[in-house]
């Protein structure tokens, strides 16, 4: 479509327009409607839906993920994608090298000599420009089995999220499953990454088949952004739905590390009288993270900002909920190095019916995290530096 027309059934007009060709100019493409959407909530859920869909594949299996760890969960899921490629299965995992260091010869060979095939994202080595570009890493969770099914969201390969295995303190996460048109942009991201990951480019026609016709389901938009280019789109999707609310902003982030800019679009939103509600852990898995974080607390709640500290388990859900009509949810965090140095990506879905959803998860997570009140005098010495040490290295957080 051209820029700046709105596809049929879509809204001609409102904050949704606008969002949508602030993306297309960004070169994130246009929306398109989905058949099923479905919000996994648990990371026993989302394997669950994952495993039943690499079952299901008849011709190609294709995961990129940030950390996938060789315990119970990913071993199960290897040993699945092993039976796959050995029935003909084209399979094809991409790892980043950081996140998942735990992974070893060994745990892939198996993979491997099934057929699979396997990719390492930016590998480090000490060569001058592979060091120069540590710090950007693959931080995506994409699946996409036949081109029909896609998954992305914030839940990796590892039991931390599985109550089944950490009855008590399985992190709190959220993923997506997919059908229809926007898969064909899951698997676009995962090809260009492949690509980037082994010179090969296996754009197939059968990696992207016509997805059928039902009666269309939540319109959604795949956003992806990394250090590749200069344009930020999540970064700047998350300003535009902040600046454009009119009634409510409701942020998940297990990292909340804001850049100047995101920071000011919540105070200003607060101060306009939007009901602005921030949901972050009460003890993430880094103190320094977590230090850097309530360095900006006191400010956002002078303005009117409601911020919730979820515990005890670790929250690592990234979602957004905008006026309930706009809905976001994701692998990027809230911080510098998700918005500028890590690969993300991000499913926007413009539908009542599913950001409802999104807020009543809130409601529910809401109730399990007290109010964060400012400590005033009470703070010690020790933590205000500590918060002001961590707030300069915020930057790389």
């Amino acid at each position: 479509l051209p820029a700046g027309q709105a596809p049929a059934g879509f809204p001609e007009a409102g904050l949704e327009r606008q969002l949508v060709r602030l993306l297309e100019r960004l070169g994130q493409g246009a929306p398109s409607p989905t058949t099923t959407v479905t919000l996994l909530e648990t990371g026993d859920d989302c394997f669950q839906a994952l495993e039943t869909a690499v079952a299901a594949a008849q011709h190609h299996i294709h995961l990129e993920y940030y950390l996938w760890e060789p315990d119970r969960i990913g071993t199960r899921l290897r040993d699945l994608l092993i039976a796959k490629a050995r029935a003909g299965v084209e399979v094809r995992l991409l790892l980043d090298p950081i996140g998942s260091d735990r992974i070893n010869r060994r745990f892939l060979r198996p993979l491997q000599e099934a057929g699979a095939q396997m990719a390492w994202f930016n590998p480090i080595g000490l060569r001058r420009w592979r060091l120069k570009y540590v710090n950007f890493r693959t931080h995506r969770k994409i699946v996409v089995c036949d081109g029909r099914v896609g998954f992305t969201g914030g839940i990796n390969i590892s039991a931390a999220h599985s109550a089944h295995y950490r009855s008590t303190d399985a992190w709190r996460d959220a993923h997506l499953r997919l059908e229809g048109e926007p898969v064909r942009r899951l698997q676009f991201i995962f090809l260009e990454d492949w690509y980037f990951a082994t010179d090969q480019a296996p754009f197939e026609p059968a990696f992207f088949p016509q997805a059928p016709e039902p009666a269309p389901g939540p319109w959604a938009q795949i956003v992806e952004s990394g250090p590749d280019n200069n344009r930020y789109a999540i970064a700047r999707f998350y300003f535009a739905a902040i600046t454009g609310a009119q009634r409510q902003v409701l942020l998940t982030t297990p990292y909340f590390v804001p850049t100047e800019a995101l920071s000011a679009a919540l105070i200003t939103a607060a101060l306009r009288g939007v009901d602005v509600r921030i949901l972050t852990p009460q003890r993430g898995d880094s103190r320094l993270v977590t230090a850097a974080a309530r360095s900006y607390y006191d400010e956002l709640v002078n303005a009117g900002v409601v911020i919730y500290e979820y515990g005890p388990s670790m929250l690592h859900a990234k979602l957004l909920v905008v006026d309930e009509r706009i809905a976001a949810v994701g692998s990027a965090n809230f911080d510098n190095r998700s918005l500028a140095l890590n690969f993300e990506t991000m499913a926007v879905l413009y539908d009542a019916g599913f950001a409802h959803q999104l807020a009543h998860r809130f409601a529910v997570d809401q109730r399990q995290a007290p109010r964060y009140v400012k400590p005033g005098r009470r703070a010690t010495l020790g933590q205000r530096l500590a918060e002001a040490t961590a707030r300069l290295l915020s930057p790389l957080l």
